[in-house]
């Protein structure tokens, strides 16, 4: 049952890593596409997709790695969490504005 637990929480985490380096990917990606056609809706996009993959990821990954190692006390869970979906949310509003922002 120790085993599976360990499986599971090494699972987690490559997850975890891996969508952050996925979203930091994309974002750049987006951002390239701003560069290259100096598109501001571009420039909102590729900011949206960073905020709601390689940031809000990053902060859940560090903060749950500091949590589960003890280097950081319980009670910064919640806000941890906040910050996260604040960054989230932010990604997802940023997105929303590139896609119905005209010029």
């Amino acid at each position: 049952m120790v085993l599976v637990s360990t499986i599971t929480d090494w699972l987690i985490l490559t997850l975890a890593f891996g969508s952050t380096i996925i979203g930091a990917y994309i974002g750049y990606q987006a951002y390239r596409g701003y560069r290259r056609h100096d598109s501001p809706t571009m420039q909102y996009l590729s900011v949206g997709l960073f905020l709601l993959t390689a940031a809000a990821f990053t902060v859940a990954f560090v903060g749950s790695a500091l949590l589960r190692g003890n280097l950081l006390p319980s009670k910064f869970q919640q806000p941890l969490t906040l910050i996260t979906r604040m960054l989230q949310f932010v990604g997802v509003l940023f997105i929303a504005y590139s896609l119905h922002r005209r010029g």
